[in-house]
């Protein structure tokens, strides 16, 4: 007899976009980029307003592809910027909704994703939920403490595209994520290496706005005594700072491009000046994945490079002779972040794993 499939309507949020897809278990059957015209989105005196707009434009898609919405099974956003939390599936409440619509961490369009997914499931009476939201917080208490006593290291990184990650690779090496210990590096617009020791992250660098490697579009790890120099010189606004350390810092602030291709392109025609830097990204991911690796004692099961800029094989390589002989490295280029969501959401559909209930334990200091 065939198994029962569970259909799923994922939905991610975006500034300007959203992103949908309906799933059959795991395997997609529609998936579509909605686009939003700016000058609409900017009727809306704050993000959270948009949701019905949003809601309205999703099932209107829906409708024309002919997608009947009554036989899903479930609704599963993506997670916003909520209070720190264990990794897993949660199942969409009052509380989280509560600090979804108030912006408990912060205002960002994911904080639509749970609000989207609860408005169209409850009118279809079955479960909404979110999976692995970039506030996930397992880290240890050792890596909590930044070595100035008034502040704390915050764990913001790209949970949810990690964690699936390593779950496909536990099944590709035919164990449990539980029973691994992996290195997980999501190299996008932001770099993030995680440590996961037994299905938990207990070291990550800060993604958004702190530590780590410099990215295509932010600076990372800089030398905090010129930073301060730099904001007490009376050249800079406060927000002007920020936007060179998160938007403007990185392969933009050297190069005046974020795009990895235009850059690889760049150094095809003999620009040293982009072969130095990029070779100097690459060289401060490998020193990131090194130390994780003291992290764990030196016991790896496997390196894992994803997201974007896994895509370029010179980059990869350039990473990968500096580490591999820690442990193998795995590539898995992109971020499929759909899938992901769906998966999560099956897997309790399924009983595989139980859905959490938000918001858990939570670690006030950890907030953003």
């Amino acid at each position: 007899m065939q198994e029962t499939k569970h259909r799923i309507l994922v939905i991610n949020p975006g500034s300007t976009s959203t992103k949908i897809g309906v799933f059959d278990d795991d395997r997609s059957i529609f998936e579509k980029t909605i686009r939003h015209e700016t000058e609409k989105i900017n009727e809306f005196p704050n993000i959270i307003d948009q949701y019905e707009f949003r809601k309205n434009t999703i099932l209107q898609t829906l409708d024309e592809e002919g997608i009947n919405i009554s036989k899903l099974s479930a609704v599963c956003g993506r997670g916003g910027l909520l209070r720190p939390i264990e990794g897993g599936t949660y199942l969409v409440n009052d509380e989280m909704l509560k600090d979804l619509r108030e912006g408990y961490s912060g205002q960002h369009a994911s904080n639509l994703g749970g609000i989207l997914a609860f408005e169209i499931a409850s009118g279809l009476n079955i479960p909404s939920y979110i999976v692995d939201p970039v506030v996930v917080d397992e880290l240890q208490p050792l890596a909590r403490i930044s070595g100035f006593s008034l502040i704390e290291r915050k764990s913001i990184f790209h949970a949810l595209n990690q964690k699936a990650v390593a779950r496909r690779v536990a099944k590709q090496l035919g164990k449990k994520y539980e029973d691994l210990n992996l290195i997980i590096t999501h190299m996008g617009g932001g770099i993030t290496v995680g440590t996961h020791q037994n299905g938990r992250v207990i070291d990550v660098n800060n993604g958004l706005h702190g530590d780590g490697p410099f990215s295509p579009e932010r600076a990372g790890t800089v030398p905090a005594g010129d930073l301060v120099h730099l904001c007490f010189s009376g050249d800079y606004y406060r927000d002007e700072i920020m936007k060179k350390l998160v938007g403007q810092g990185g392969l933009v602030g050297y190069l005046g491009t974020s795009d990895a291709v235009k850059v690889e392109k760049m150094i095809e025609n003999g620009d040293e000046k982009a072969k130095k830097v990029y070779d100097a990204m690459a060289y401060q991911i490998a020193k990131e994945i090194g130390s994780a690796s003291a992290v764990l004692n030196g016991r790896v099961d496997a390196i894992v490079l994803t997201g974007g800029l896994a895509y370029g094989k010179e980059f990869v390589k350039a990473i990968s002779e500096r580490i591999n002989w820690i442990a193998d490295v795995i590539i898995q280029p992109g971020e499929n972040e759909l899938q992901a969501l769906a998966e999560g959401a099956l897997r309790v559909l399924k009983d595989e794993e139980n859905y959490k209930v938000y918001p858990g334990t939570v670690k006030e200091e950890a907030t953003v």
